[in-house]
């Protein structure tokens, strides 16, 4: 990229806006990659025949989106950065709590995707990786029963088995809604596992449903699925009953 690449004429009023949206574009047209450095700002000046606040505020919208960073020090500028999977999940989490989604609407959704992406693990999943499923549902078995993880860990270990499934499907679109999923609703995880009862069923749902994915058998998988998202209504039914629907929005993402 050369810095002749970037400069249109913008308009007064909106100069920054204009200036941060050209920029966004040569970034995801991959005319500009992660890791390089824009022009310094008096070029971006000169280029774009504009004022050292406007650049600034250029420089301000990008960084909010993710696609730049601010670096500073003798190597210092703008650098782009490479879009990662964490991050704009948190953001996908935070517009969901922010608007106070519904949990039950949250359980709908996973259930629909959950289907689908049985199916895609059964057919794209390497009898490797549906092993290490199973041997991962064990060990979150073994940590419930044998009291040997605290209420957080053992949410985290099913958040882990949760984006493994979901890894295994080969569509990387159900994985960043999963992290998106899993990030957001944190607190609804904590929540379910405080129920005894509830921890057990739910381990040993996960070891029957990665065993008949192992078995590759998409009828029994799907009907551990939809068990589970039965039994997972109930559930936050009741604890909404009790606590209210900001159990499910409040609190930090683990």
């Amino acid at each position: 990229m050369t810095p002749d690449d970037l400069f249109v004429p913008v308009q007064a009023g909106r100069a920054g806006e204009d200036i941060a949206l050209q920029i966004q574009a040569a970034i995801l047209e991959g005319r500009i990659e992660p890791g390089e450095k824009l022009p310094s700002e008096r070029e971006l000046q000169a280029l774009y025949k504009t004022g050292r606040g406007v650049i600034r505020e250029a420089f301000q919208v990008l960084k909010q989106k993710g696609l730049i960073e601010i670096r500073k020090g003798a190597r210092g500028g703008a650098y782009i950065k490479h879009l990662e999977v964490v991050p704009a999940s948190e953001s996908f989490a935070l517009f969901l709590r922010q608007n106070r989604t519904d949990p039950i609407h949250l359980v709908e959704f996973r259930e629909s995707i959950d289907y689908m992406i049985s199916d895609l693990v059964i057919a794209r999943g390497t009898v490797e990786e549906k092993r290490n499923l199973a041997e991962k549902a064990d060990r979150l078995a073994d940590a419930v029963n044998g009291g040997t993880a605290g209420l957080k860990k053992l949410a985290e270990l099913d958040r882990e088995l949760n984006i493994l499934f979901a890894k295994m499907a080969r569509n990387p679109i159900f994985e960043w809604i999963m992290q998106a999923v899993q990030i957001g609703f944190s607190s609804m995880d904590n929540a379910l596992y405080e129920d005894a009862a509830y921890r057990k069923y739910a381990v040993e749902n996960w070891q029957e449903t990665a065993m008949w994915i192992l078995a590759a058998d998409p009828v029994r998988t799907k009907s551990c699925i939809g068990y589970h998202y039965r039994i997972l209504r109930e559930k936050v039914k009741a604890i909404n009953s009790v606590a209210g629907a900001r159990v499910f929005s409040d609190g930090p993402a683990a």
